[in-house]
């Protein structure tokens, strides 16, 4: 069918349109007619009823209104170095008048140096990496790594796990998410229960539980492997899954299990690494656990797409032996690599996972004492700037208190705070906190004033009637 009108005109009267300051209405007529819809249960579900935003600067995003949020969510976790870092602009705007774009089967100089600067900071033996552009083509392209290396085939992962939503196979190794929305889910993939301490789901307690979790979890899975089996993947924070810590101990463990088996350990860094646990790479708070494959996305780009998958020159060299590559057309773009590399020397230089661990000890000093005052908050972990609260109407018997932390959510989103709630499965009763690392200590105490008043509003002060202490 051919437009009534030209499209230059089409095109010319959008651009002649005053976005600033953009009319709710004019949002969802839009909406209704363009957008493609969201599932309502998901995160991403009524949007068109949310702010419109226009500018971003630090830790603060502006709606089309000009009311300003604190962003405790960091856009999509990709501006956990601030929205706009200075320094990512520049090395932007100076790759941008060299090359935007060049072909990934030829190098060049923003590539080579990104592969050396990351090379230097990744912990041996991982030395090796590659680039393509989504946390989700990261993962898959590390299982594929591990079954070429290995030569196996199954992969393991957590319950509670979420390593992406763009492939057939991310989705099917994202337990986290219902795998019966997906109708079809890629084979030689399972899970085992992941070690939340705060529900154990197999009713023991740590540590004389024993990892229970994992050793029965692992010889379900010997019994349903179809072939070899080539990789257990898992975050070393499972962030969508509620901000479960797992235990010290429990990686050693699980790198144990994956060499009596011949597998490969992936961990997704993707919402871990590069500073916000507090240390560069989120796997280094467990001493003496050193992953074959790691997957970095997110802020590496500085707030532009970019991920890569890093791996020991054996792994590497295996995987290329039977035919391994993977790439993007986009994947190794200059403008890109400058990003991820400026990106990786402001983590170093501005040492962002020092400040991260004093965000962590801010936040969490404000939330013990709202503790002392709120039943409601049942639990408080997390590392760095990934820190979650899960409440509870009840701390005995942990209740989730789901709607409570719907009701906060609309009351911090109505006064200026940003976040977003997670939880395992139907859970949505753990307010994730993801503040940037350049946050100001005058930010973290305005954010926690809000969580406070919200807190006040949603149990009209109420103050708690269990002395059962709070961790955190």
């Amino acid at each position: 069918m051919r437009h009534a009108k030209p499209r230059k005109t089409i095109i010319a009267a959008i651009g002649g349109s005053l976005w600033e300051g953009m009319k709710q209405n004019r949002v969802q007529r839009i909406v209704e007619r363009w957008v493609f819809p969201t599932e309502p249960g998901s995160y991403m579900g009524g949007l068109e009823n949310r702010p419109v935003l226009e500018h971003s600067r630090g830790s603060i995003v502006t709606d089309t209104q000009g009311k300003e949020y604190l962003d405790f969510q960091s856009g999509q976790m990709g501006a956990a170095l601030g929205h706009q870092h200075p320094r990512i602009v520049a090395a932007i705007e100076r790759t941008l008048k060299t090359m935007m774009h060049a072909s990934n089967a030829l190098l060049h100089v923003p590539r080579l140096k990104l592969h050396e600067t990351l090379g230097k900071l990744l912990p041996r033996p991982l030395e090796k990496s590659l680039f393509l552009v989504s946390g989700s083509d990261s993962i898959e392209a590390a299982i594929d790594l591990a079954r070429k290396a290995t030569g196996g085939l199954d992969v393991v992962g957590l319950h509670a796990g979420l390593h992406g939503s763009t492939s057939y196979l991310t989705r099917s190794i994202s337990f986290n998410w219902t795998r019966r929305k997906h109708a079809i889910v890629a084979p030689a993939t399972a899970s085992i229960l992941a070690p939340y301490c705060y529900r154990c789901p197999v009713g023991l307690k740590y540590p004389s539980c024993k990892f229970q979790c994992l050793e029965s979890g692992m010889e379900i899975a010997d019994a349903n492997f179809t072939a070899q089996p080539a990789a257990f993947i898992a975050e070393p924070i499972l962030s969508a899954g509620g901000v479960i810590v797992p235990p010290k101990g429990y990686y050693e463990a699980v790198r144990k299990a994956c060499d009596d088996r011949g597998m490969l350990l992936i961990f997704d860094e993707s919402q871990t690494g590069l500073g916000k646990t507090g240390k560069l790479f989120g796997f280094e708070h467990e001493d003496g656990v050193a992953p074959d494959i790691i997957t970095i996305s997110k802020h590496f780009g500085g707030g532009l797409p970019i991920s890569a998958v890093c791996t020991t020159n054996k792994v590497a060299q295996a995987a290329v032996k039977e035919g391994y590559f993977a790439t993007r057309s986009h994947a190794t773009d200059p403008v890109l690599c400058a990003a991820g590399e400026e990106s990786l020397k402001i983590v170093v230089e501005e040492d962002m996972p020092g400040r991260a661990a004093r965000i962590e000890r801010r936040i969490k000093r404000a939330w013990r004492k709202m503790a002392k005052e709120f039943e409601l908050i049942g639990d408080i972990r997390g590392r760095g700037v990934l820190l979650g609260i899960e409440f509870v109407t009840d701390r005995i018997k942990k209740t989730p208190a789901n709607k409570a932390v719907g009701k906060m959510f609309e009351y911090c989103l109505s006064h200026g705070l940003i976040f977003q709630t997670r939880g395992v499965r139907d859970l949505k009763n753990v307010i994730r906190l993801v503040p940037p690392m350049t946050a100001s200590n005058a930010e973290i105490d305005r954010a926690m004033s809000i969580m406070y008043d919200a807190l006040r509003a949603v149990t009209k002060g109420r103050r708690k009637k269990t002395p059962r202490r709070v961790k955190a």
